[in-house]
């Protein structure tokens, strides 16, 4: 029985050539004259390489959000496109044309803000207000659910 170190290769071991230090290949050895490819220790810098280092890097997580930033709304706009009673959602507001959505999905976080005036009494769901906005909704009668 032969175990594992005792295996022996039957094959010589083939020695690897040494290129730029003269011998069979002459005294270039298939490198030319001269140049920076031609010296010991030479690397390249490829053209793709450079190009991505002058790019501006950005750094720190402040870059990359993990929150998902709220579409805004503000009243003006509200009370300019909705009637009194109707329900404010983003589903409703993507349809009146007061959103950006992904194709035809409307966003999933809204807030409204209070830049403007309310004078009806108008249903809000399903969105995020400011202080002021929940001020003004609930002095003219409307409701936040």
């Amino acid at each position: 029985m032969v175990l594992v170190h005792q295996i022996k290769s039957i094959h010589r071991k083939k020695r690897k050539r040494r290129v730029g230090r003269g011998g069979k290949r002459g005294t270039y050895s298939g490198r030319g004259i001269k140049g920076q490819k031609a010296r010991a220790g030479a690397k390249v810098k490829s053209a793709l390489k450079e190009m991505i280092l002058k790019f501006p890097k950005l750094r720190g997580h402040k870059f990359n959000p993990i929150k998902e930033k709220p579409e805004i709304v503000n009243l003006k706009k509200i009370e300019e496109k909705f009637q009194e009673g109707e329900i404010v959602s983003p589903k409703t507001l993507f349809k009146k044309g007061l959103l950006k959505g992904e194709g035809k999905k409307p966003p999933k976080k809204v807030k409204i803000l209070g830049n403007g005036d309310l004078t009806k009494k108008i249903i809000f769901k399903n969105c995020l207000v400011s202080k002021s906005v929940k001020e003004k909704i609930i002095k003219v009668g409307g409701k936040l659910e």
